[in-house]
């Protein structure tokens, strides 16, 4: 099981909406709106890292209002 950490950079006022609608892909764990450089931090899920860039690809990156985001895999060392 691979995880990461999504950080997404949402247009102005759009990012409560945002979180809502990721919380929703299957395969993310959660989604949060947040203060900051970036707007909403997602963490999620996949079998490879083939399927998460997938879901990053297909499924975050499509939803509307989003402007940038930043997959940061999880390691353990």
């Amino acid at each position: 099981m691979v995880q990461a950490y999504i950080l997404i950079q949402t247009e102005v006022g759009k990012a409560s909406t945002v979180a809502e609608t990721i919380g929703q892909i299957p395969g993310v764990i959660q989604a949060e709106d947040v203060t900051g450089p970036y707007d909403v931090i997602v963490r999620a899920q996949a079998d490879t890292v083939d399927e998460l860039g997938r879901m990053v690809v297909a499924r975050v990156q499509q939803v509307e209002g989003i402007t940038r985001t930043l997959t940061c895999p999880v390691v353990h060392l």
